[in-house]
């Protein structure tokens, strides 16, 4: 998908600076892989609780890859999608 897409299906916008965190609360299934995948990414303590910056974009896609609701998505910034 693309960002607009996904700011039209109710994303919020998590910046980074090689990849772009989304996350829709609304389709969340609290699986917890996010959280448990790379605590350094996905904190429940802080505010904001996406910090895509904080490890690898590679880190980034792996965890999001396990999310299995879809409510997590990204986009890359060279402009491809997941």
């Amino acid at each position: 998908m693309t960002e607009e897409e996904l700011l039209e299906k109710g994303y919020r916008k998590y910046y980074g600076e090689e990849v772009d965190v989304y996350f829709n609360t609304h389709i969340c299934e609290h699986s917890g892989n996010c959280v448990r995948g790379n605590g350094e990414i996905f904190n429940l303590d802080r505010k904001p609780w996406i910090l895509p910056d904080n490890a690898s974009k590679e880190e980034v896609m792996r965890v999001i890859d396990t999310c299995p609701s879809g409510a997590l998505q990204y986009v890359q910034k060279e402009g491809l999608a997941k």
